[in-house]
């Protein structure tokens, strides 16, 4: 059993073993937090799941009149959060990956638009880097969460994209990995991206909904039009 190996059974398996555990473990602790009298005005407590729903879909884009100066900042979450989701659910080879662990499978996108979103997804990550490297205020509440869960979010684009040598057909039409190293090393990158998940700012992908949700009841019972 060579490195390869020892990646894509045990190390994979303890992997996703925290990943699940921990997630629900976070799911089941907000699960328990205590639920508080409704703040607000009483002809307001009708703000209900529903309209809460509704306003955390539909103000997902930001209202105009901001400062032409925050456009790249405000953008630039929009490409990497798009050009992820391609890139993982998209891909081929990545299919094939979550057929073989869950018997699950869809049509992939062509390579093409792959390498696309994996660049601009790797674009976009430096260039958030950047912004909390160079703005004050990013620069002076970012701790080692963030950077922490930057790395370990820009690891696999990087090792993903040294082992791509050939087209995805060509790749699956194989019946062993010819880079054994490399597609060792890009799967090692993906199981630290998991250990890390629930205990780092990666579970936003859970808290996103309710999060926003609770926000817009917030101030749905206080008033604010949505």
């Amino acid at each position: 059993m060579d490195f390869l190996d020892w990646v894509r059974g045990p190390l994979l398996i303890v992997s996703l073993v925290i990943f699940v555990v921990g997630v629900c473990w976070r799911l089941f602790a907000l699960w328990r937090l205590p639920v508080l009298p409704a703040p607000g005005a009483p002809a307001r407590q009708a703000f209900g799941t529903g309209a809460a729903l509704s306003a955390a879909f539909t103000r997902m884009v930001p209202s105009g009149g901001f400062h032409p100066s925050a456009t790249l900042v405000t953008f630039n979450p929009y490409v990497f959060h798009i050009g992820l989701a391609l890139v993982l659910l998209g891909y081929a080879p990545h299919i094939a990956f979550v057929h073989r662990l869950v018997g699950l499978s869809w049509p992939a996108l062509p390579d093409l638009v792959m390498y696309l979103a994996a660049g601009a997804t790797i674009v976009s990550l430096l260039l958030a880097m950047m912004f909390r490297l160079t703005d004050p205020v990013l620069k002076k509440i970012s701790n080692a969460d963030d950077w922490i869960t930057w790395t370990v979010t820009f690891l696999p684009f990087i090792t993903g994209m040294a082992v791509i040598g050939d087209p995805s057909a060509t790749i699956l039409a194989r019946d062993h990995a010819i880079y054994r190293g490399p597609l060792a090393v890009h799967l090692l990158t993906l199981e630290l991206l998991l250990v890390w998940f629930p205990f780092g700012k990666l579970m936003h992908a859970f808290w996103v909904l309710p999060a926003r949700m609770q926000l817009a009841t917030f101030f749905g019972r206080r008033g604010v039009r949505s």
